[in-house]
């Protein structure tokens, strides 16, 4: 069964096979996860990352992880949040299973997760934390190892860790 854990801290700087860069559609620099992910792999990433043609919302494309601790980057695009009716709540949930399909194939068992679609692009963060703890919980499968939702802040790390205690499959941690 896969650990599935909340952590409070600086994803750039895990040990892990992947992480996941919250990018924009163009996969290029940003702000936020995506402008640290970026200026800590250093500009290979971006070069890497030009190459790819983009990314529709609820995908995921894979590359190096170039100067990071982690092996690679799974990018994804979340949705911007447009008040809930517009199918926000399934195009994040894409974006989980869709980085989990790409690290089981890299294969990347070990991956961590920033809070997608919650900064600059608007989710109400307790329902992303739900659907973000859903998803893992559905869609790691037995090769994925570890997942560790990282968050960047203390209201995010305990709206995660409220959310990990209540879903189905809990236990130890």
């Amino acid at each position: 069964m896969t650990l599935v854990r909340a952590w409070l801290g600086d994803i750039t700087r895990l040990r892990v096979d992947a992480i996941v860069n919250a990018a924009n559609g163009s996969l290029l620099p940003g702000g936020g996860v995506c402008g640290a992910i970026h200026r800590a792999a250093g500009p290979e990433l971006e070069r890497e990352c030009r190459g790819l043609g983009g990314c529709p919302v609820g995908e995921a494309k894979a590359t190096s992880g170039h100067r990071l601790p982690a092996r690679f980057v799974i990018h994804t695009v979340g949705p911007v949040w447009q008040g809930g009716g517009r199918g926000e709540a399934e195009q994040l949930a894409a974006c989980y299973r869709r980085c989990l399909e790409l690290a089981r194939l890299l294969p990347a068992p070990r991956v961590a997760f920033p809070a997608i679609s919650t900064g600059i692009f608007g989710f109400p963060p307790a329902e992303a934390a739900g659907i973000a703890v859903r998803e893992v919980r559905r869609s790691a499968g037995p090769e994925i190892e570890e997942v560790i939702l990282v968050a960047f802040d203390t209201a995010t790390l305990a709206l995660l860790e409220r959310r990990l205690r209540e879903a189905p499959g809990s236990g130890p941690r």
